[in-house]
């Protein structure tokens, strides 16, 4: 009975470790396609609190009720809903150039929850949000975007 308990607490703790776990293993975002990749953030705007806080109006829902980045990454970047890619990992967040990220937010991920936000929002929205999102993995404060590893610099796991 008692090692029964402790096979069971075990099978728990390794569950509860799997779905709480990281995402998938660390590798190059596929390519930014042709129309995207000359689109990069206005400058000065990764560091720049006006912008920031703009960019947290629309993330949480406040600017517009039909947009709201919050209900799936969380309002302090931790998903909400399975599939929603986490803010705060630092490691991964770093390999998204500004035009790989301003891509998937116009156009959403294929296979995934995550939809395009081009019909709802405008470009300066939309690098606005990024700029919010970027705060996650850099303690909620504002930060250049100059941890960016490109593509050919990642190491595989």
């Amino acid at each position: 009975m008692k090692r029964s308990a402790a096979i069971l607490g075990v099978m728990g703790i390794l569950g509860f470790m799997t779905a709480c776990g990281p995402e998938a293993p660390l590798g190059p975002p596929p390519p930014v396609p042709a129309e995207y990749a000359d689109k990069h953030m206005p400058a000065g705007w990764w560091t720049d609190p006006k912008i920031v806080e703009e960019g947290k109006a629309i993330f949480e829902g406040r600017a517009d009720s039909d947009v709201n980045c919050s209900s799936c990454h969380g309002r302090d970047g931790k998903p909400k809903k399975k599939g929603a890619r986490d803010f705060r990992v630092g490691e991964r967040m770093k390999l998204y150039s500004d035009s790989f990220w301003f891509w998937r937010i116009s156009e959403g991920v294929p296979n995934t929850k995550m939809k395009s936000w081009k019909s709802k929002l405008t470009e300066e929205q939309r690098w606005k949000v990024m700029t919010y999102e970027h705060t996650f993995s850099h303690g909620l404060q504002p930060a250049p975007h100059d941890d960016y590893v490109k593509p050919a610099q990642v190491e595989t796991k």
